[in-house]
């Protein structure tokens, strides 16, 4: 009798068992968008929760090998997303030849259009695959200009987009850019950096070498003045620590790079020189979140505050984060989590 009765709750108990199971999410897998495989990975606890599409910095900055140490405590509230997009990490490495040379670059340039018109398919994806109705868009700072434009060409995908380091028009905004880091490289009597700054001379460039030079000395000044991010968040995943994944990251950031850069003499035209949201990019269907590092030299608050002002959109609200610079860090993962889980996700049930 007791045997009977033990093997009837076993039984009875097996089924909530296995439906709890079900109801969590981990794939790691590449789908095919815009003509290519691209590479995604979807983790999430509950698969009726939100979903959360990242799109990543760079351009070719890849964050799908260290998105289980940075976000993996947002996985029992939302379904995460992380895309290599089109030219980085894992989706470089499966369409790019094994050989590189100039005449790939040259051949296969990478534009916003196309790079938005991937993120939509993606989201179309995501919102059949995952059975819900929108998702949400973070976007980081070239990732900023990708989430932008497809909240702008398709808002009926979206419950609402999260910017941070919010790119607004590169281009101009990089002369501005140029002028405040060499102030501040006087003022901290740097000679070094003020003839780095001098050599590569002010903005446009028409190579990526003197913009990415710019670049390390702005990452010197910021690093000084803000709160770093923990150095765990940058171990990579067992399954991406390997040479085969590291020389994807590293030739399809350089790839990426050139692109949004441009080089004259190779006649690729940088994506830099298609993005001008003050001009074109304000008008939004869908709630818009920015998130601003106070020590941001990059992309300042001073031109990102501009641009909020002058967004019209449902409902928007602005995020000066204090002891943040471009990059990410516990303040700025503490904001993020504070707008999709405060302020979006309570809209989503009514």
């Amino acid at each position: 009798m007791k045997n009977c009765i033990l093997i009837c709750i076993l039984y009875f108990s097996l089924p909530i068992a296995i439906s709890a199971q079900t109801k969590s999410i981990h794939e790691e897998k590449f789908v095919k968008i815009g003509g290519i495989e691209q590479w995604i990975t979807i983790n999430g606890q509950d698969i009726s929760k939100p979903v959360i599409l990242f799109l990543h910095g760079g351009p070719g900055s890849v964050m799908s090998p260290y998105d289980s140490t940075i976000y993996g405590a947002w996985e029992k509230d939302f379904i995460l997303i992380q895309w290599d997009q089109r030219g980085a990490g894992r989706t470089f490495g499966k369409n790019a030849p094994a050989e590189l040379n100039e005449d790939y670059w040259i051949e296969n340039p990478l534009t916003v259009e196309q790079m938005a018109e991937d993120g939509i398919a993606l989201s179309k994806y995501l919102i059949e695959h995952l059975g819900k109705q929108k998702i949400i868009i973070v976007g980081t700072s070239w990732g900023s200009v990708i989430a932008t434009t497809m909240a702008l060409k398709n808002p009926s995908l979206f419950y609402a987009y999260v910017g941070h380091s919010q790119i607004v028009n590169p281009s101009e905004n990089l002369v501005a850019t140029y002028q405040k880091t060499y102030k501040i490289a006087q003022d901290a009597n740097d000679q070094e950096s003020i003839d780095k700054l001098k050599l590569i001379g002010v903005p446009p460039y028409d190579n990526a070498k003197n913009a990415g030079q710019l670049f390390r000395v702005i990452k010197k000044y910021e690093k000084k003045n803000s709160l770093p991010s923990p150095d765990s968040w940058w171990k990579l995943a067992p399954q991406y620590d390997n040479e085969t994944d590291s020389k994807y990251r590293e030739e399809g950031d350089d790839y990426s790079f050139i692109n949004y850069i441009g080089h004259k003499k190779l006649g690729i035209k940088g994506m830099i020189s298609s993005v001008n949201f003050l001009a074109n990019g304000s008008d939004f269907k869908i709630p818009v979140y920015l998130i601003q590092g106070q020590e941001d030299i990059l992309t300042p608050n001073e031109i990102t505050k501009v641009y909020f002002d002058k967004i019209k959109a449902p409902k928007k609200e602005f995020f000066l984060v204090p002891g943040a610079a471009h990059g990410h860090n516990q303040s700025i993962i503490d904001t993020q989590y504070k707008i999709v889980k405060e302020y979006i996700s309570p809209s989503l049930h009514k």
